[in-house]
């Protein structure tokens, strides 16, 4: 609590009113102005329609692009989750549930077509997690009605990216308060931290609007552990710390709706597969993240006690864009004077070639022993071609977008991403 409270006093926190906004120029903090062209010609040619990098708090780069200016209002997508998982530790922290309580006590039961004894073991946190055993390979994994939410097996025993049961999280949160969810979010959250913005219903999914500034507010009080200057607006420590931490082993780069770098391993929506390494390679390890579709980013990094916030339209057709966050980052060290590569698998002696491919992929293995076949899978976990040999592949065929490699030598499966051009 001391370090967090000494932390606290370093840190800006902006007017809770107005547009008044402490800023810090790039270069007295040593950044290199070349690169930070090109970091905003990145950005631009991206379709990016804001970003903002804080530093200790106040403004280091705040750019909008075409006709979006810093009064727009845009969607958080799927960044909306992170959000969510906040709202609901103040609603444990207040006596309104508990995480360990069961779905059913809020929903009622028949809220899924599981047994009742199946339904009955999801709590919440299964929801937080992503472990609530649910089926996410039905049709529409963002039906909520109980015909979609299907068991597949015990919760707590299967990660998998389930918009569905997350998305009735906020059902649970106005049950047990009796508050409406935009009600609920400005009397617990806006009204302290001078955010804006409200959760509107697209289809099934339930999605945060705001303009960019509140997402970067929304960043600055996770940075500083739930503290809004002196105002501490979640006290629960343990809480917090377990938002921000592997929630279970299953995916380590996942906690309570945040996604997490610098665990070694992560797997990644509509695919049952580990991948070795961390999801952000170019960002501090200690960085956690709230990821949307489109590319809706918030990042924060308590070790550089910075904030990024990216929104925009689609870079790429990830419903979490891990690569694109990845070259942002790449961009952002240079900007800071700090390149660093994107390495994966660093210990594997396996080099995958040309990436981006156009026609024709390779895999040097350095040492041919052990290769017994390969397998390539859109990012929703279609397999798409699979070869039993690791030269003068042809993906030619293959639309345009990212895709993940899977290599079996041995008894080791490796993993590599690649752009189709």
């Amino acid at each position: 609590m001391f370090a967090g409270l000494v932390k606290g006093q370093s840190l800006y926190f902006p007017p809770l009113t107005g547009t008044t906004w402490d800023t810090i120029s790039p270069t007295s903090l040593g950044w290199c102005a070349n690169e930070i062209d090109s970091l905003d010609a990145f950005l631009a040619n991206t379709n990016t329609k804001a970003l903002i990098v804080l530093k200790d708090g106040k403004i280091v780069l705040e750019n909008y692009y075409g006709t979006f200016t810093q009064d727009s209002v845009w969607y958080w997508a799927s960044a909306s989750k992170s959000l969510k998982a906040f709202l609901t530790g103040i609603a444990q922290e207040k006596g309104y549930l508990s995480i360990t309580d069961t779905v059913s006590d809020y929903l009622g039961s028949g809220w899924t077509s599981a047994t009742t004894a199946q339904e009955e073991a999801i709590t919440i946190l299964h929801q937080l997690t992503m472990t609530t055993g649910l089926d996410d390979g039905v049709v529409d994994p963002d039906c909520t009605t109980p015909a979609c939410l299907q068991y597949l097996t015990t919760p707590y025993t299967r990660w998998a990216y389930h918009n569905a049961p997350y998305t009735l999280l906020m059902d649970v949160i106005e049950t047990a308060t009796g508050q409406l969810r935009n009600q609920f979010t400005n009397n617990e959250l806006k009204s302290k931290t001078g955010m804006d913005g409200l959760w509107i219903n697209l289809g099934y999914n339930d999605v945060f609007f705001s303009k960019a500034r509140s997402m970067a507010r929304f960043g600055l009080l996770m940075l500083n552990h739930g503290i809004w200057a002196n105002d501490t607006i979640m006290h629960d420590t343990v809480y917090y710390n377990s938002m921000v931490n592997s929630s279970q082993n299953l995916n380590p780069s996942y906690g309570y709706l945040w996604w997490l770098n610098g665990k070694g391993s992560y797997k990644l929506p509509g695919l049952q597969l580990t991948f070795n390494g961390d999801i952000t390679p170019n960002a501090p390890s200690d960085m956690y993240a709230a990821m949307g579709k489109n590319g809706q980013l918030i990042n924060i990094v308590p070790s550089l006690g910075m904030i990024v916030v990216r929104i925009g339209d689609s870079p790429n057709s990830a419903l979490v864009p891990t690569i694109y966050q990845n070259d942002i980052w790449e961009k952002l060290n240079a900007a800071m004077c700090n390149s660093v590569s994107l390495v994966e698998n660093k210990k594997t002696p396996i080099l995958v070639y040309p990436n981006p491919v156009e026609s024709v992929l390779n895999i040097d293995l350095q040492d041919n022993k052990g290769f017994k076949n390969l397998s390539v899978y859109s990012l929703v976990g279609q397999k798409v071609l699979n070869s039993n040999t690791h030269q003068n592949i042809d993906v030619s065929s293959l639309e345009a977008g990212v895709y993940i490699v899977k290599i079996q030598v041995d008894k080791r499966q490796i993993i590599y991403r690649i752009i189709k051009k």
